[in-house]
């Protein structure tokens, strides 16, 4: 089953992932990370199908797939 990991230290909060996902389970956290931005997460990565457009899409690389 894929999951979906993000660093979430690393990311700016754009966005561009949770437009791109087909299940809507990619999300924009409320909590801050170090850098003072709304990370995005994943609450329910059971529902990932591994189709690697977050990861795609993410000009920072802070999501990876894992089977």
């Amino acid at each position: 089953m894929p999951k979906p990991v993000i660093r979430e230290e690393r990311c700016k909060g754009c966005g561009l992932c949770v437009d791109v996902c087909p299940k809507d389970i990619i999300v924009m956290s409320s909590d801050f990370n170090a850098k003072g931005y709304h990370p995005v997460s994943c609450p329910d990565d059971s529902e990932c199908v591994g189709c690697t457009l977050c990861a795609k899409a993410c000009p920072d690389v802070v999501i990876e797939i894992y089977e």
